[in-house]
C-alpha cells in the first residue's frame, strides 16, 4: 500500500487541481493525507466537497497557524500513514496520471528516489482547468507552448519517454536529494531516522532529511525525468532571513556530523 502524503496552506484553486492530478492516477491503489498547515475552515470544506466527487481516499491531517511549520505537520501526516511505502509532493504540483504508478515501479529496498518538477507561469498556473489534467493537456509541452509557456531545454523533462527518460535519469548532473516535491521511499527507513526535523522552517528541510536517510544506508535513485509533475506558481511571502540561517546551519550540522537520528522528529508525537 501507498500513502501520498503533500501539504497545503489556504491554496484551495491549487489544492483541487492537485486532487485531480491523483483523481485521473493510473495507479489507484493509494492513499492521500493532506498535511494542512495552518489552513482556514474553507480548505477543509473544499476537500469534503471534493470527495464527494471522486474514488480517492482521503485523510485530512490538521494543525492550527502557527507560521511555516511544514516539518511539523508532515511528521503528523507520517504517522497517519497507512502505507508501508511514502510519496512525497506538495499542494501545488499536479502530478502526471502515471506518477504513483513510476514510484512503485522504481521503488527498490535500500533505496529512495529522488524526482523533479516543471515549473509553470502564473498565467498557465491559474489556465490549467480539470478537464486539462485529464486530459494530459497539463503536461503536454505543444499544449503549453501554444498557451504562452516559453521554449527552454527544461522541456525535456515533459517530452523524455522509454529510453530516454532512463539515459536522462542516468546522466543528469543534478544531485539525488530529497525533494519534498517529488520523493519517496520506504516507511519504516523514515522512521529510522526519526522523520523531519521540526526546528527547520523554509529552507532545506526536505535536503536534511535526505542526508539522514543516506548516512543511515539508504541510497538515492534519480527519477526526476519519469516521475513527472507540473509546479503551479506562486508567492512565498513565509520566507524570512532568520528562518533560511536557521535551517543552514542545522543542515551544515547534519553533514558535518553525518547525523543519521534527529532528537526533535517523529518522537515528539
Amino acid at each position: 500500500m501507498i500513502s501520498v502524503i503533500f501539504t497545503t496552506y489556504n491554496s484551495i484553486d491549487w489544492l483541487e487541481k492537485v486532487l485531480w492530478g491523483f483523481h485521473h492516477q493510473t495507479d489507484k491503489n493509494f492513499e492521500i493525507i493532506i498535511a494542512d498547515d495552518g489552513s482556514e475552515e474553507d480548505t477543509r470544506i473544499a476537500i469534503e466537497s471534493f470527495a464527494q466527487h471522486s474514488h480517492l481516499d482521503i485523510q485530512h491531517v490538521w494543525q492550527p497557524d502557527d507560521g511555516f511549520q511544514k516539518c511539523k505537520i508532515m511528521n503528523k501526516a507520517l504517522k497517519k500513514a497507512t502505507g508501508d511505502y511514502l510519496v512525497f509532493t506538495d499542494g501545488d504540483c499536479i502530478p502526471r496520471k502515471d506518477f504513483v504508478a513510476v514510484h512503485r515501479e522504481h521503488a527498490e529496498p535500500g533505496f529512495y528516489l529522488s524526482g523533479g518538477y516543471f515549473k509553470l507561469p502564473m498565467t498557465i498556473s491559474e489556465q490549467i482547468t480539470p478537464s486539462d489534467i485529464a486530459s494530459g493537456n497539463a503536461f503536454d509541452a505543444s499544449w503549453l507552448l501554444a498557451n504562452g509557456l516559453k521554449r527552454t531545454h527544461k522541456l525535456s523533462k515533459l517530452t523524455a519517454q522509454g529510453f530516454k527518460a532512463k539515459l536522462m535519469n542516468s546522466i543528469t548532473p543534478t544531485r539525488r536529494t530529497w525533494n519534498g516535491h517529488n520523493a519517496s521511499g520506504r516507511k519504516a527507513d523514515l522512521v529510522a531516522v526519526n522523520g523531519f526535523d521540526e526546528r527547520m522552517q523554509y529552507g532545506g528541510q526536505d535536503c536534511e532529511l535526505g542526508y539522514r536517510l543516506r548516512h543511515n544506508g539508504i541510497k538515492a535513485k534519480q527519477i526526476r525525468y519519469s516521475a513527472i509533475c507540473v509546479h503551479l506558481d506562486h508567492a512565498r511571502g513565509y520566507v524570512n532571513e532568520e528562518m533560511l540561517a536557521n535551517s543552514r546551519r542545522i543542515k551544515k550540522a547534519t553533514l558535518g556530523q553525518r547525523l543519521r537520528f534527529t532528537e526533535f522528529g517523529l518522537n515528539q508525537h
